[in-house]
């Protein structure tokens, strides 16, 4: 399990409707004592099983879905009970939110069993090996992405921010590119946004508090469009299950002389303690693009290049750690795989067909009779 796993279907606030843990969420808001740890050093963990056989004086007894209930306890005996569940983030046999929902019936059966077994008993729900690593440091340069063996420029130009009520920034904002097209005419506002001869202003309604973030960029003149304002919409909830606060762009809203479009996002998350990442951030009808924004108005096209956002838990002038929107398995990677596992196949053929080669079990013997083929017409 990942810590994105419960964001993304766990449901807001314990939205049971929505949530693929309905039976772990129940557990943790009607137990007499529980403890949500959101980050455990997964070298620890190796060690629990151990230490726990150490504590209860036998050995562990592994459980399953299907013996879960023929299982007879003792009350006066202490038990040790390992229930794996087979869900991975790498399963691609059902979606990911089928497979979690399963594993959390399979919770609560076991749940019900000790339950139902009057057995005081003691719930530990951990993992051996992270699905996904985040670290816990902040960034040493200003655009955060992921990197491998490489050196990253510096930007060209600092990231657009807001002071809020402490005085220091509260908001951070940055791109490689923007352009902003409707109908057929395509527009750059980057040197508009950013560096020294900026012509964009922050408007009144840019804001920062625990929960809300706007931030509202407002160009004049900007060619065909008039007076152009940009708003991002930014909210800060916390995710019981996870135990920690995670904040998402929930809008991004156009407004110009003649018209107006909302785009609804749905994709851009990170935790409250990092900003945002991603390569190419668009709502294009014919893009390919990792990140699509739904929106009514098709006249309207928005291109963010090398986008980064941070509207929470901001400190200084610098991005904290990206949780980027790059999967780590790339098409790239994909082909490599593919491409590998074709050659091993014609390898092992080709092996298998060496192996499977048969000598004659008769020879011509010179002074012996002479091996004679009948010929047929």
């Amino acid at each position: 399990l990942s810590v994105d796993d419960f964001t993304v279907y766990g449901g807001a606030y314990g939205n049971k409707q929505e949530s693929a843990f309905p039976n772990l969420q129940n557990a943790l808001e009607t137990s007499p004592s529980s403890l949500v740890l959101p980050s455990v050093d997964w070298h620890a963990t190796g060690s629990l099983l151990p230490s726990l056989q150490a504590q209860t004086g036998g050995s562990p007894l592994y459980v399953d879905q299907l013996t879960i209930r023929d299982l007879r306890l003792n009350a006066s005996v202490s038990s040790l009970l390992v229930v794996r569940l087979p869900y991975s983030s790498s399963s691609i046999l059902m979606p990911p939110k089928e497979a979690l929902a399963g594993n959390d019936n399979m919770v609560g059966q076991v749940l019900q069993t000790l339950k139902a077994e009057s057995v005081p008993f003691i719930a530990i729900l951990t993992a051996t090996r992270p699905s996904r690593i985040v670290r816990e440091v902040s960034a040493a340069v200003l655009r955060a992405g992921r990197q491998l063996l490489a050196k990253e420029a510096p930007a060209p130009y600092p990231p657009i921010s807001f002071n809020g009520t402490t005085g220091g920034p509260c908001l951070l904002f940055w791109a490689a590119r923007i352009q902003i097209a409707k109908a057929d005419k395509l527009i750059d506002l980057t040197n508009r946004t950013f560096g020294e001869k900026s012509g964009v202003r922050l408007g009144s309604g840019t804001l920062c508090t625990n929960q809300t973030t706007n931030l509202v960029l407002e160009y004049e003149n900007v060619e065909e469009l008039g007076a152009l304002k940009i708003i991002f919409r930014m909210s800060n909830q916390l995710y019981r299950v996870s135990a920690k606060y995670w904040f998402t762009l929930d809008q991004v809203e156009i407004n110009s002389d003649k018209d107006a479009v909302v785009f609804n996002v749905t994709q851009v998350y990170a935790p409250a303690i990092y900003s945002y990442h991603c390569k190419y951030v668009a709502h294009e009808p014919q893009s390919s693009s990792i990140l699509q924004w739904t929106s009514s108005n098709d006249k309207w096209r928005v291109i963010f290049e090398d986008f980064q956002i941070q509207g929470f838990g901001v400190k200084g002038l610098k991005f904290e750690y990206a949780s980027d929107c790059a999967g780590f398995f790339t098409p790239a990677i994909w082909m490599g795989l593919l491409t590998t596992l074709l050659m091993l196949f014609i390898l092992t053929y080709g092996l298998h067909m060496i192996t499977s080669l048969k000598t004659m079990d008769r020879f011509d013997d010179p002074k012996g009779p002479s091996i004679s083929v009948p010929q047929t017409e």
